[in-house]
């Protein structure tokens, strides 16, 4: 029985070890040039393709609070960068990059680039709307890594990072938008349509300033739907043909227009204590990996709207690949063998999970119980109000919780390593040997293969599932959908109606 625990064990050591030999950084000064495709003519199509706003809300993108606003902004506003499925960063302005040292790193635009009302899309543009993004409750998270951005003329401008970070790139998604307004209001962007409005309408209309863009649809109404269920109604009765759900709320979504499932960077994950009870012990820790049978919890908690956690890291990125520690199904036999190895006796094998009333991590707290019911746990559930559970997290009341937190573009873990992290709690900072590690990984003194062999024999949380989010449209809608989150619409030019 310990052979076999010993042998489960050893294969991810070597794993690990393969990926730290052969794994590399970029140097400082490397340089990275991006290439763009001409867009092939389309003809065009007046069927009534049709989006959902929310009214009330500002369509500023550094003021807008609802998801509604923020997918139709996604096709009036550009950004340097947009990631695609992959989390690899495709070009939008930018046309290369490269740190030219360990804290800043330098992008370059074309010249020549215009915003809708023909105004020059410069250098400065970027660095004043990187700053009306870093103070927006949409990107100020994902920016914080980043400590200032400057224009060094038009076209270069330089970012200064509060540590050395070779992903930074990747967080250059916000919005970049013009200091003016159009003559209705409207903010002014360089993508692919503009504002306007008439006979009672707000619609996007072409940006004609864009001539390789050639949809079929020249005109998309926006239509006032500010209610959840009310944009899920719509879509599935016509009203609008095309929305983004992403799912958070946890509820059963039922939708009976096509669907597609869009990746998401939401990391559903299991705390532990690690400073106190039976959790102190990390061969328990590792039983309670062991146990947790990731590909049930994508099939039951999230109706398969989810992908199995078998990295720390998102496994549809690169690195969530390179990583790929832990297994999709339970294995029980391994997961006693730990206890064994624990050495805690079975009458002391008493643990609570700490959850919320989302239905979704309610129903992933269950299963856990389930999962260690079948190793020997007694389990208690433990379901709270929001405010009383994050009230319990913050104060490590609990043996276990179910967590949810958004990891940034750049895939930086730092809320789980530093203190004052938001999903730090119950990790053990002074000695634990995983947040050493992260921190040597950051610093370029050890190579990502060594922070995930700490991580797998430490386990100071356990990485259980990577949610999705759903794109939803007309079944009369035609094209190969490719939208991703942030690039809802990337070939918007191909949909057509029949």
């Amino acid at each position: 029985m310990i052979k076999k625990y010993f042998s489960v064990f050893l294969s991810i050591v070597l794993v690990l070890l393969a990926l730290t030999a052969c794994s590399s950084k970029n140097g400082n000064q490397s340089k990275h040039t991006v290439i763009t495709q001409a867009v092939t003519e389309v003809i065009e199509d007046q069927s009534g393709f049709k989006l959902s706003y929310t009214q009330s809300d500002s369509l500023n993108p550094f003021q807008s609070d609802t998801l509604n606003n923020q997918v139709v902004e996604n096709l009036v506003f550009e950004s340097l960068f947009v990631l695609d499925e992959s989390y690899e960063p495709q070009p939008m302005l930018a046309t290369s990059y490269s740190y030219t040292d360990s804290k800043t790193l330098s992008v370059t635009i074309a010249s020549g680039n215009k915003f809708s009302n023909g105004d020059e899309l410069t250098a400065q543009s970027i660095v004043y709307s990187f700053n009306e993004a870093k103070g927006s409750s949409h990107w100020q998270n994902s920016l914080k890594p980043i400590a200032s951005a400057s224009a060094q003329s038009e076209t270069v401008i330089d970012f200064k990072l509060n540590y050395p970070n070779p992903n930074a790139h990747k967080l250059l998604t916000f919005a970049i938008a013009s200091t003016k307004t159009d003559k209705n209001g409207y903010p002014i962007g360089s993508g692919r349509y503009k504002f306007g409005e008439g006979n009672g309408m707000v619609y996007l209309e072409l940006n004609t300033k864009k001539s390789d863009f050639n949809p079929r649809f020249t005109k998309i109404p926006l239509v006032n739907i500010a209610s959840e269920d009310s944009i899920e109604n719509a879509i599935n009765i016509g009203n609008i043909s095309y929305t983004f759900r992403d799912l958070s709320s946890g509820k059963s979504v039922k939708i009976q227009s096509n669907k597609k499932a869009v990746n998401l960077n939401n990391l559903v994950y299991i705390g532990m204590n690690c400073n106190s009870g039976i959790t102190q012990n990390e061969n328990i820790r590792k039983a309670i990996s062991l146990a947790a049978d990731r590909d049930a919890i994508v099939k039951s908690a999230y109706q398969g709207f989810a992908k199995s956690a078998v990295s720390v890291f998102n496994s549809s990125s690169a690195i969530g690949k390179q990583t790929a520690v832990f297994s999709k199904n339970a294995d029980l036999s391994a997961a006693r063998q730990a206890i064994d190895l624990s050495g805690v006796k079975s009458e002391d094998l008493k643990i609570d999970i700490l959850t919320n009333s989302n239905p979704s991590r309610l129903a992933v707290a269950r299963l856990m119980k389930q999962q260690l019911e079948a190793i020997g746990f007694t389990v208690t559930v433990n379901k709270e109000k929001n405010k009383t559970y994050k009230y319990k997290v913050k104060n490590k009341v609990f043996s276990l919780y179910i967590g949810e937190t958004k990891i940034p573009n750049d895939m930086n873990l730092n809320s789980f390593f530093t203190y004052g992290g938001a999903t730090s709690y119950g990790i053990n900072l002074d000695s634990g040997k995983t947040a050493k590690a992260y921190k040597g990984y950051l610093n370029s003194e050890n190579e990502i293969g060594s922070f995930v062999l700490n991580f797998t024999q430490e386990m100071p949380f356990v990485p259980l599932v990577y949610r999705q989010g759903m794109i939803c449209y007309s079944k009369s809608l035609h094209g190969d959908m490719q939208g991703y989150v942030d690039n809802y619409f990337s070939n918007i030019q191909d949909w057509y109606y029949n």
